[in-house]
């Protein structure tokens, strides 16, 4: 094959998926995990289990089988500079974390394109969001300095909407992939970055998977889009569905939050979707709600930002503050969306009390 592409993804959950796809289309791949995931994953490669229209169960890739090369590393071991790609796959809050930190701030330096597939938008993609003053929307992140190093020309974003999870009972290589919808990527300012994307698109469209009874093609694509806007729609989705699963003393589904009251979760969706439009956004950039309720009703389980928050977890993403700010800018407000802020607020500061 032609060039092979060498992508490090920081986070081996969620980048397991883009993972697999890339290894799929021959490409090479460096997982940064914690010691213990590096150490399954360079022994038994990853597993990535998709659910496949028409087939009963789902199809699970091995990466030892894949034409690709995998390997996995600790953040301190790995040097960002031989790589054509860097994939920010981690969960915001954990970046400030000792090793990745350091990892992240040498990503910045060594000036590689960074492709973020985070529900949370890294500060200097924000920056290339027109009219967006940056610095009033640094208090909802978990720490903004981490990314102070970075050049806004060489950050775009993924929209993260493929939904997958760890199965707690399997190893730490397994992904079961829930939602198998395509990841929508905004171009690069730079041409030859963004034909990197494209071909990297194009490859992963070619792939058809031998499932041993005849080769398939795989859901979960790499869509390039020109709008820096496109993955903004994931926007109405998280505060729609995700953020709504958080109630006051425990946690619901997404289909439920979404379903439970559908006048309600429109108005919200509609609200952010407005937004989005007057940043810029034009309307088929996003997606309808019709087709987001749709996809909802297939979604059984509590978001994992709601699932963090009720095992205790200090920080969370905080896309609801992020879009309660950039709001703010524009003169709008929503009584639903300072609900929500309230009640993941109240409950981080009662988990940030119990470690304290």
């Amino acid at each position: 094959m032609e060039t092979r592409y060498k992508t490090l993804i920081m986070g081996a959950s969620y980048g397991s998926l883009l993972g697999a796809k890339l290894l799929l289309a021959g490409h090479e791949v460096k997982l940064a995990c914690l010691p213990a995931e590096a150490e399954i994953i360079n022994k038994e490669g990853i597993r990535v289990r998709l659910p496949v229209k028409g087939r009963a169960a789902p199809v699970e890739i091995d990466s030892r089988q894949l034409p690709g090369r995998l390997s996995a590393d600790v953040p301190a071991a790995i040097d960002p500079a031989g790589f054509d790609l860097v994939a920010l796959a981690m969960q915001e809050p954990q970046y400030g974390a000792p090793g990745v930190r350091e990892l992240l701030d040498r990503v910045a330096r060594s000036r590689r394109p960074c492709m973020s597939i985070m529900n949370m938008p890294p500060l200097p993609y924000l920056a290339r969001i027109p009219g967006l003053a940056t610095d009033a929307l640094k208090p909802a992140f978990t720490d903004a300095s981490v990314w102070q190093s970075f050049d806004p020309d060489l950050v775009t974003l993924c929209s993260p909407d493929p939904q997958a999870f760890r199965p707690p009972e399997e190893k730490a290589n397994v992904l079961q992939v829930t939602l198998p919808t395509n990841f929508k990527v905004a171009r690069f300012p730079a041409d030859s970055h963004t034909a990197m994307l494209r071909r990297m698109q194009a490859d992963i469209e070619a792939v058809r998977y031998d499932t041993g009874t005849g080769a398939i093609e795989l859901p979960v694509k790499l869509k390039v889009h020109d709008s820096v806007f496109v993955p903004l729609a994931k926007w109405a989705m998280l505060l729609t569905g995700n953020y709504r699963c958080v109630q006051k003393d425990a946690a619901r589904s997404i289909r439920e939050a979404v379903h439970s009251d559908l006048a309600a979760s429109r108005a919200m969706y509609q609200w952010v979707r407005e937004l989005c439009i007057e940043l810029g956004a034009s309307p088929e950039d996003l997606v309808p709600f019709e087709k987001y309720a749709a996809a909802a009703e297939g979604l059984t389980r509590p978001s994992s930002a709601a699932r963090a928050l009720f095992a205790g977890a200090p920080n969370i993403e905080r896309v609801d503050r992020l879009v309660q700010a950039i709001a703010a800018q524009k003169g709008r407000r929503s009584a639903a969306l300072d609900e929500i802020v309230a009640l993941v607020d109240a409950r981080l500061a009662l988990n940030r009390k119990k470690v304290a």
